[in-house]
């Protein structure tokens, strides 16, 4: 590990991002004393810091996604296999929801084995593909310390920068890595390309001829918020239908995107969305490759995030059509194939909206959408989706499988919101998704 002066290192008794038990129980001073407790308080949890991040009614995370373990074993398939990142620059796209003039990077080493070090950080305005803006990229600080080291399994806010933030504009992140650092876990399916550099620090260079690869994942880098008092955020969690699957790369065609799009042209544009599905990710059951179950990860991935008022829940489907999956030898993504009826994912959901509603936060399900399944499975859909929208667990409903449905066979997708599996909708079903939330169900809290 790099020791020198300009190398803060997070303490090893710090968890993951935001947690929320934790939060509950403990107050510490706002993150723009960040710097004065770090340098005074070397042991201060990193914990406690996101709680009083939390604690802050100016932040609201304005972009973000979520990270899942990278299976680690010989043979993985390409699609498995991480890029080199040691020793240089990776630099990511993201687009902000909610605009502002000063915001701050969450990294995290959630899954990691050994520290995550991060040599340098930069954030600028994207100039398209690997390119950034030269004038307007500033330099990311942790704790007054331009590099920093992550223990295993903890997360950390960077100090806050002034940058101006515009609402549905991409800016480039670029974090030069450590000389032996890997990638142990992503975000798999971002639907966006990303870029690694050759050798070296590259992360204030403005030409694209540095970055040498491109790879369509995110890494350690999973929140940027905004300071805007007042406004609020909605988390949008579930599975491959939340995380975007088969919308148009690159274009930002995802529900959660539309939704933001709807919302900035509303009496609610104040109100920022971030998307924290995950393909393949099921409710109950973890996954080799597909991430931890929905109410296992929810209170990180959700709750925790600054100015969360609002949830939007669609989760269910992998949970059904997994258990009928075939086993396989070496890696199976499926596994465990659970066996799971309309009674257990109810149950899921319950438990899910307790955590939600346990720290005020209004929770919205969402009807599973049409997959054309066999009999038995679909027998499971609807009565999930019946008791969606009967039982009155939810603050509200979102109907995405009324608004997908063919209305002359309600158990598959309309043709033109089919992205053609059958599973998955098209952009334009993705667009139909997001016009489907009522706004006036968004921004408050319960």
């Amino acid at each position: 590990m790099k020791k020198n002066a300009d190398f803060a290192v997070v303490p090893a008794i710090a968890r993951d991002v935001f947690q929320g038990a934790a939060c509950r129980a403990t107050r510490a001073p706002r993150a723009s004393a960040l710097a004065v407790v770090l340098g005074a308080l070397g042991a201060l949890s990193a914990s406690a810091l996101a709680c009083a991040d939390q604690s802050s009614n100016a932040w609201v995370t304005s972009w973000a996604t979520t990270l899942q373990q990278i299976p680690q074993r010989d043979a993985l398939p390409a699609l498995y296999r991480a890029p080199n990142v040691a020793g240089r620059t990776v630099r990511q796209i993201v687009y902000p929801t909610l605009g502002g003039k000063v915001a701050r990077i969450h990294v995290s080493n959630l899954y990691g084995r050994t520290p995550l070090v991060i040599e340098a950080m930069a954030i600028a305005p994207s100039a398209g593909g690997s390119a950034a803006s030269e004038a307007g990229s500033v330099k990311v600080t942790f704790g007054g310390k331009a590099s920093v080291s992550v223990p295993p399994g903890a997360g950390l806010d960077s100090d806050p920068v002034q940058i101006d933030v515009k609402a549905g504009a991409p800016y480039a992140i670029s974090s030069y890595m450590g000389d032996a650092q890997t990638m142990v876990a992503w975000h798999r399916v971002a639907s966006q390309v990303n870029y690694v550099s050759r050798p070296g620090n590259h992360v204030s260079g403005p030409s694209i001829g540095a970055y040498t690869q491109r790879f369509t994942q995110y890494a350690w880098v999973t929140g940027l918020a905004v300071e805007a008092p007042g406004a609020a955020t909605v988390a949008a969690i579930g599975d491959s239908i939340t995380d975007g699957m088969r919308s148009s790369l690159n274009l930002n065609r995802r529900w959660p995107d539309a939704l933001a799009r709807r919302l900035a042209q509303s009496p609610h544009a104040d109100t920022a969305v971030i998307d924290l599905g995950i393909s393949g990710n099921r409710l109950l059951s973890d996954s080799p490759c597909y991430g931890e179950a929905l109410e296992k990860r929810f209170a990180r991935d959700a709750l925790g995030h600054a100015g969360v008022k609002t949830v939007v829940m669609l989760i269910g489907i992998n949970d059904i059509n997994f258990q009928a999956m075939p086993a396989r030898a070496g890696l199976d993504c499926d596994f465990p194939h659970t066996h799971v009826d309309a009674k257990d994912l109810i149950g899921g959901y319950q438990r899910v909206i307790a955590q939600a509603h346990a720290r005020g936060v209004r929770i919205l399900g969402a009807t599973i959408t049409p997959a054309s399944l066999p009999a038995d499975r679909e027998a499971i859909r609807t009565a999930v989706n019946q008791w969606i929208r009967t039982s009155g667990a939810f603050d509200g409903v979102v109907d995405f499988d009324a608004a997908l449905r063919d209305p002359a066979e309600p158990t598959r997708l309309r043709a033109i919101y089919d992205s053609g599996d059958h599973i998955h909708p098209s952009d334009e079903g993705y667009l139909v998704m997001a016009n489907a939330v009522p706004l006036a169900l968004l921004g408050s809290k319960r």
